[in-house]
């Protein structure tokens, strides 16, 4: 590959780069309605514009989220309630629903599961099986509920990635709950640590910071 060629590919590689997902439509036939609704879930109101012409938008960002929803009056022709499997992504999914329940959210039960695709599937629950994925598995406990138009959101536990999801030179967490939950399984994989070398590990700051950034990126995490 020529030198021109070789700048011509990472100038668009830079562009791509540069793409950020920030906002996703969602319909609703009632936006006062819908407000209500995701204001009660703790959800941060940006944008409330109302124009003249009966144009309105609405904009909430959910708590440690890059990327917000809007909906309002003639924002899109989409059927209300259409919108289907939007992930939120936890840390802990139990503490998540739980919180989201103790807000009157009609929310399912913890589950992974039995079936590809059961998570997707909310009138039939057959593929379901009660309870968070067998050891914990990444990306494989979900829980379930829907705003009052019927759009539809999906818990997901996430707390080791996919390799090349996350760069591991930018590491961070969005929120303080997420932070003790990493430091709290770099403590449980830290102790089962110790036990192998059989005796305290004075470097165990250091073990706790590469455990916890391995982990958000998906690389080899230390044993």
């Amino acid at each position: 590959m020529s030198t021109n060629e070789s700048l011509k590919k990472e100038a668009a590689m830079s562009a791509i780069e540069a793409l950020k997902l920030e906002a996703v439509v969602i319909p609703v036939s009632d936006v006062d309605r819908a407000k209500a609704f995701y204001a009660n879930l703790g959800w941060r109101l940006d944008a409330d514009f109302p124009f003249d012409n009966g144009f309105r938008v609405v904009q909430f960002t959910p708590p440690g989220s890059g990327c917000s929803i809007q909906f309002g009056s003639n924002i899109t022709s989409a059927a209300p309630g259409s919108a289907h499997g939007l992930y939120l992504i936890v840390t802990g999914i139990e503490a998540a629903r739980d919180e989201l329940a103790a807000r009157g959210v009609a929310i399912s039960k913890v589950f992974h599961a039995g079936t590809p695709g059961a998570q997707f599937q909310p009138d039939d629950k057959s593929g379901r099986i009660a309870g968070p994925a067998p050891d914990r598995a990444s990306y494989a406990s979900f829980a379930t509920f829907s705003d009052p138009d019927g759009n539809s959101w999906l818990l997901q536990e996430v707390t080791n990635r996919l390799p090349g999801r996350v760069d591991p030179a930018t590491t961070a967490f969005p929120s303080a709950n997420d932070l003790a939950n990493a430091l709290r399984r770099a403590e449980a994989a830290h102790g089962r640590h110790e036990e192998r070398i059989g005796k305290r590990d004075e470097n165990w700051p250091d073990w706790y910071a590469a455990y916890m950034v391995a982990e958000q990126a998906g690389g080899k995490l230390p044993s």
